[in-house]
């Protein structure tokens, strides 16, 4: 059995690793990594959260991770990988689709995929951005990733066509941006700006 010292050691390494976007499959370079910087001690939530690597990327870097999808085997996915990380304490995993569930804290930041819309037609998903930008904190942001290069769409087999122009109307008084990554991939970016007094 190794000696305290040893276990910390080791465990303070595989923590350093489990902050780096490398680990668990990110591009370094990924809007996410870039916009969420400065999330440790903040509530983001990850919708459509079929891949475990973003939230448990932002767990591991302080976050308190909300981790909403609709299936459970992938919401049991998500913890499981928490639990095997030791990244427990920092995710709460939701079994719920996001037409469905509401915040329950403020939060710094929504990452979206194209799938967490699945099922909601224009006036359902327009209802749901309201509830998040309402939960989001001024300087928050929201990001919606794998939107197709070379098309105005986000598009997925899950999902099928959400306009961008939809998105960003959705978005009045945000910063906007697309933002291209390597591949064909892009990430619809919105940042809330602070309330004037």
């Amino acid at each position: 059995m190794p000696t305290y010292a040893t276990w910390k050691r080791r465990r303070l390494k595989m923590l350093a690793e489990y902050q780096r976007p490398e680990h668990w499959g990110i591009d370094p370079d990924a809007a996410l990594v870039r916009a969420l910087a400065d999330s440790g001690d903040r509530h983001v939530l990850v919708a459509g959260a079929e891949r475990e690597g973003p939230a448990l990327y932002l767990a591991a870097r302080g976050a308190a991770v909300t981790a909403l999808e609709p299936a459970e085997d992938a919401v049991e996915r998500v913890v499981r990988a928490a639990e095997a990380a030791g990244l427990t304490e920092r995710i709460r995993g939701y079994c719920a689709d996001l037409g469905a569930w509401s915040p329950d804290v403020e939060l710094h930041a929504v990452v979206c995929s194209p799938s967490a819309f699945a099922g909601l037609d224009a006036q359902d998903r327009a209802r749901v951005i309201a509830v998040l930008q309402s939960a989001t904190a001024d300087g928050g942001v929201h990001l919606v990733e794998t939107i197709a290069a070379g098309s105005d769409t986000l598009a997925d087999s899950v999902t099928g066509v959400l306009p961008i122009e939809e998105l960003a109307s959705r978005y009045h008084g945000w910063t906007i941006s697309v933002e291209r990554s390597a591949g064909r991939h892009q990430t619809f970016l919105a940042r809330k700006e602070a309330a004037v007094a």
